[in-house]
């Protein structure tokens, strides 16, 4: 699965791929609803608390970077109200308007969030910066250890949080509640630039403080520029790349009665995946028996392929 290093794209981009061969729970068997709540819950609760401790810690411990940090933690909880939204947007039934459904609000739900962690890395590192350019370090308070306490709590919260709300966004196949795992991690990424800001500047170099401001800044872009890049490219119909369609061609060219696969188009729609088709049966079959194998193929290709919502297929004569 996802290593520890990966970028949030590099699990979108494969998530599909990796249904393929992991032992990921049925459809049937997720209360999607009730997951739903506790990734929101865990989120809103967990970010509110360490929010509040990190701006307390940052003011009493004279912190710039640890109330930058706090600023930070707040914007998570915006960030998970926006993905519950989205989440829950994206699970409406087709209606007659929306005749393919709702997934890509997740998508909107993902802009959303990465352009709430740009604007959040953008005023971080331009407080950071101001006090770096204006000079006069000698001035600059230096914090005390309830910052550098903080700084510690915040790292292994963030990250907890980060591996929670990342195992489920993975069973629900969620680009947005994975968005937010990310924001969570970025978190974590910031609590350590305010970690060894703040041990430098009670070791004697203030400005270390203000550097892992600007650090920090660099983390939250870094991450927000991924979360963007894959809304984008989920709004783009882009296809789930060659390794994807060439499983799924060889599973459909391995059904009976199928002779050739001769066309396969798959595009991404928000977490779900739509896939055109053409293939090559017996062009003496009665439509009758010829529509049976079609759907024969839809049905198992849909049950096998947890992540597509639909397959159109199209039978052509096989070349004598």
């Amino acid at each position: 699965m996802l290593p520890a290093a990966a970028e949030p794209e590099d699990y979108f981009m494969t998530a599909n791929k990796e249904n393929l061969t992991e032992n990921v729970p049925l459809k049937s068997e997720i209360n999607e609803a009730s997951i739903i709540r506790r990734i929101s819950l865990v989120g809103i609760i967990g970010n509110v608390a360490l929010s509040a401790f990190k701006l307390f810690a940052g003011i009493a411990g004279k912190s710039g970077a640890m109330v930058s940090d706090a600023v930070h933690s707040l914007s998570d909880v915006f960030a998970t109200f926006i993905a519950l939204l989205g989440v829950r947007l994206s699970k409406k039934e087709a209606d007659r308007r929306h005749p393919y459904g709702h997934e890509r609000f997740e998508c909107v739900a993902s802009l959303l969030l990465g352009v709430i962690l740009l604007a959040t890395g953008l005023g971080i590192g331009k407080a950071g910066l101001e006090k770096i350019l204006a000079g006069g370090y000698e001035t600059l308070a230096v914090p005390s250890m309830i910052a550098l306490a903080a700084a510690i709590i915040s790292i292994v919260s963030k990250e907890a949080m980060y591996w929670y709300t990342r195992h489920y966004a993975k069973i629900l196949n969620s680009p947005a509640f994975m968005a937010d795992a990310w924001h969570h991690r970025s978190d974590a990424f910031s609590s350590v630039g305010s970690l060894i800001g703040i041990a430098g500047a009670i070791l004697g170099f203030p400005i270390m403080d203000s550097i892992a401001s600007v650090v920090i800044c660099l983390f939250i872009l870094k991450v927000s520029y991924d979360i963007l890049k894959d809304a984008i490219v989920k709004m783009l119909d882009t296809s789930c790349g060659e390794d994807y369609e060439k499983a799924l061609t060889a599973y459909v060219a391995a059904q009976d009665d199928v002779v050739q696969v001769d066309v396969l188009h798959s595009r991404m729609f928000g977490n779900r995946t739509y896939i055109d088709m053409e293939l090559q049966v017996d062009g003496d079959l009665p439509l009758r028996e010829a529509h049976a194998i079609a759907e024969r193929i839809h049905d198992s290709v849909e049950a096998h392929f947890s992540d597509i919502k639909h397959i159109t297929i199209h039978l052509n004569p096989a070349i004598q």
